[in-house]
């Protein structure tokens, strides 16, 4: 087998400069995430009072529920139901990540031979070298693929899994580069963010299918709207199409965004590009040459996609799931040129 890095040339990049872009680009990504969501609240809120005073100008009743004059109640319950929601999913994050799978977590009293072992000890050492001061728990996932993610809503509570196929095919300074990219998710708390904006990003969804048919009902209902209400169906009608959209669209962007930024903390914990590179090189030519035999394993595996953003190699890049030729702009990681190019290397395909 030839050596993974033969077909690339080496060039020069800055990589706290891409974690400081990238870092700007991800609170960007955020603030738009919580306008919109404060947007569809006061949205529902208005759609609700001016169908109860249909002689209400639409400024009328903005300004009344800005200056709470009016009580925001839909705004008040969306935002209560999204932080139970999000403690829920915080509390049980590591049991949901795992879905679907076999494993077991990985200690140095349960560990069963040498390369679990091994397995413990790199992850301790990239956290060491990360200045974490808890140590992210380890599972150990039965399966032939080659993947491995980060979970949690904190440092104290996060994890790292590893599948089977990982650790049995990467060799030591692979792996190392692959757990430093995972201890960088945790560093970076991507791992909460990516949290909070899958949760927050299927509650809008919810609640503007909910007000939706709502607001079609209420329109079949009533002979009569005032201007505010016909202007506030036709805002209602353009979100319910423009909003899952631009969801997918900023949840890829995050997740790719996250992806940079894991790969340059690689980088700068293991002070050496070339290991990440071999790696992710190395897990693209296997999922390749197993596409078949991964195709129905991750097909098996229940709640695959509940994992799919948070991996290190997304399986759909390498024809795992069949799809159309949007896939890349779908994908929810950068494609292997463009990784590869971050981490300051050119690919040149065979």
């Amino acid at each position: 087998m030839p050596q993974p890095l033969d077909n690339l040339s080496q060039k020069t990049s800055d990589w706290r400069q891409t974690i400081r872009i990238n870092n700007r680009r991800t609170f960007f990504v955020i603030a738009i995430f919580i306008l919109i969501y404060a947007a569809i609240g006061l949205l529902v809120d208005m759609f609700i009072y001016t169908e109860h005073s249909p002689q209400a100008s639409f400024q009328q009743i903005f300004q009344a529920l800005i200056s709470l004059q009016i009580f925001p109640l839909v705004t008040v319950i969306m935002i209560a139901v999204a932080i139970i929601s999000l403690l829920v999913t915080f509390s049980f994050h590591d049991k949901l990540m795992l879905l679907g799978t076999e494993y077991r977590e990985i200690t140095p009293e349960t560990a069963q031979n040498t390369i679990e072992q091994q397995l413990y000890n790199v992850v301790e050492e990239m956290k060491i070298a990360a200045g974490l001061r808890y140590m992210p728990r380890v599972f150990l996932i039965e399966a032939d693929y080659m993947n491995a993610f980060a979970s949690g809503y904190s440092e104290k509570s996060a994890m790292v899994a590893i599948t089977r196929g990982l650790i049995q095919k990467l060799d030591r300074s692979e792996l190392q580069a692959v757990m430093a990219h995972e201890i960088s998710h945790i560093r970076h708390m991507d791992i909460k963010l990516t949290l909070m904006a899958s949760v927050l990003s299927n509650l809008m969804i919810m609640v503007l299918d909910i007000f939706f048919y709502n607001a079609i009902f209420s329109r079949r209902r009533s002979s009569e709207e005032g201007n505010a209400g016909n202007i506030l169906f036709v805002v209602i009608l353009v979100l319910r199409y423009v909003i899952p959209i631009l969801n997918i669209l900023l949840l890829l962007y995050l997740s790719r965004t996250r992806e940079y930024m894991a790969d340059a903390g690689c980088v700068q914990l293991v002070r050496d590009n070339h290991p990440l590179a071999s790696a992710l090189l190395k897990i693209n030519s296997d999922h390749q040459e197993n596409s078949d035999a991964y195709s129905a394993e991750y097909r098996q595996t229940p709640h695959e996609n509940v994992r799919r953003e948070a991996y290190i190699f997304d399986p759909i890049q390498a024809g795992i799931e069949r799809t159309n030729s949007l896939s890349d702009l779908f994908s929810t990681h950068p494609n292997i040129k463009d990784r590869l190019a971050a981490l300051g290397f050119k690919y040149e395909s065979k």
